[in-house]
């Protein structure tokens, strides 16, 4: 009998359908993969099975016995954890702290040594390796996120929903998760496991429910597919598997950084003295785990965030706020030819309120082909926005509503329609494919190729390191604000790069990395 159940679950959002009679099951002791498009419907049956949403129709079954969640916390009492992409942790509080949050040991007063006792054993269990005492804010990003496995199955959860796990981990870490799911379906938890990684898919799950447009289009036996027959239901055709790249024409250096310090929110040097060339004509891949300089590094190049020494330069103008007599600013930068998908869409890239047709015309506002005389001309702004919503697949395919209403994905590709289109000499692509599926990567890898054989000086900052691999002509891999190693490409791999991200051979020693474990499974 299943652990969990969805039976013919339809749920409507006005006239849309985001899911049309979704059944699937997940067992005890199994690992289910669920697949899809960037609107195929997954979050929404997650957050059924969660209790954030509410089906219109069909039901959900544990133990074969229909139940309803009248809230998220129903669904924890219920034995349903879901540890979410984004960590929800309080940084300043220890492990044991964040753990027991809301559900505390106590005798009259918190009782801390209980606490660390409970996690101790709960983490020795599981094989999970936490420090109770440790504060949160000084662990990786990969103990941290076993921080949050330990919250759900301190509160008892039975059935474990892991959402884009692997986001934020490198090529080890992500291994070392996979060992975690093994062991907990070895205790009997039912892991469901939502990603866009066809290699991890293949490396760590039992079976596959594959969504296309909020339907079941396959129900498959990891052991008996492929990564190909797994993406050909995901979009409906079949899909290159890797990126078609010509040799690079490599021009002239376009941006040239030297000795460029950066700090960061909170005054701590986060940017340490880092040299680069970005050339016309190149894919330079950033790589690194998430937190390590890349953001602050980008901001100080975009106008964003100024430098407190060094300096960025594009053919001769200075590109650093606050490095020069005229302080430079993002108008400006972006009037000097830079072009730049930020890796928050939300906070950057998007004015959620706005209209899709107007914020793909952000900053472009002042161009003659959108206004006369500082006046907009509608006409226009409309037309040039129906002509790429089409051609970057938004959905829903209207240039009228605002951009707040779109998935996460679809507001990503809103920001890359934007900048794509122009005709840069530095186009700065953060996180570009973040929350979009095989298919919608796909096309953002091939746009990104075809500005580099434009001419385009491409400055591509990923935490996939598969992407960097992908792309890159040349890869620098940065830690903790400093550039560990430049390589061309095909002169490293993916183990050599991911042991760089984590500091080299003896940080890898001090956190016990095997590195002559197996890599996963290729897609």
């Amino acid at each position: 009998m299943p652990s969990i159940q969805a039976v013919d679950i339809v749920k409507r959002f006005g006239s849309f359908t985001a899911n049309d009679k979704v059944s699937l099951q997940a067992f005890a002791g199994e690992i289910l993969a669920v697949v899809g498009e960037n609107g195929a419907g997954k979050s929404t049956l997650m957050n059924m099975l969660s209790g954030l949403l509410h089906p219109d129709d069909g039901e959900i079954r544990m133990q074969g016995t229909p139940v309803k969640f009248g809230s998220p916390r129903d669904a924890i009492e219920r034995g349903i954890g879901m540890v979410h992409q984004h960590f929800m942790l309080i940084p300043v509080l220890t492990v044991a702290e964040n753990v027991v949050l809301g559900h505390e040991p106590s005798n009259g007063f918190f009782d801390r040594r209980e606490a660390e006792r409970r996690v101790d054993e709960l983490s020795a269990r599981y094989g999970l390796k936490l420090q109770p005492r440790a504060r949160v804010e000084n662990l990786p990003v990969g103990l941290q996120q076993r921080v949050e496995i330990l919250k759900v199955l301190y509160w008892g959860s039975e059935i474990l929903i892991f959402d884009e796990p692997t986001a934020v981990l490198t090529p080890q870490e992500t291994r070392e998760l996979f060992v975690v799911l093994r062991e907990l379906a070895t205790h009997r938890r039912t892991i469901i496991f939502i990603t866009h990684k066809l290699k991890e898919v293949m490396a760590v799950s039992d079976k596959i429910i594959v969504l296309r447009t909020g339907k079941v289009v396959g129900e498959l036996i990891t052991s008996e597919t492929s990564p190909r027959e797994i993406a050909s239901l995901m979009v409906g055709r079949d899909v290159l598997p890797t990126v078609h790249k010509p040799p690079p024409r490599i021009g002239e250096p376009i941006v040239v950084i030297r000795d460029l310090h950066v700090q960061s929110d909170l005054g701590v040097e986060a940017v340490k003295g880092i040299d680069l060339e970005i050339h016309g004509g190149e894919i330079l891949g950033i790589a690194g785990v998430e937190g390590n300089g890349q953001t602050e590094l980008v901001e100080a190049l975009t106008g964003l965030r100024p430098a407190t020494s060094g300096s960025a330069t594009l053919k001769a103008l200075d590109l650093l706020a606050g490095n020069s007599t005229v302080k430079t600013s993002a108008a400006k930068v972006r009037e000097a030819g830079v072009a730049y998908v930020p890796e928050d869409r939300r906070e950057r890239g998007l004015v959620l309120p706005y209209t899709v047709a107007n914020n793909l015309i952000l900053g472009l506002e002042d161009s003659p082909k959108f206004s006369r005389g500082g006046i907009l001309n509608f006409s226009k702004v409309r037309s040039w926005a129906r002509g790429l919503v089409p051609r970057y697949d938004i959905r829903p395919p209207r240039t009228d509503i605002p951009a707040g209403n779109l998935s996460g994905g679809n507001q990503q590709k809103v920001v890359l329609a934007r900048e794509f289109s122009e005709d840069p000499l530095l186009l700065i692509a953060a996180q570009p494919t973040r929350g979009l599926d095989i298919g919608a990567a796909q096309f953002v890898h091939e746009r990104l190729v075809e500005k580099r054989d434009s001419g385009t000086a491409v400055l591509l900052v990923s935490a996939e390191l598969d992407e960097i691999l992908a792309l890159s002509d040349r890869i620098a891999v940065i830690y903790e604000g400093e550039i560990m190693g430049i390589f061309d490409a095909g002169e490293s791999n993916e183990e050599q790069i991911g042991l760089l991200m984590t500091g080299g051979e003896e940080r890898a020693a001090e956190q016990s990395i095997d590195l002559e474990a197996p890599a996963l499974v290729q897609g």
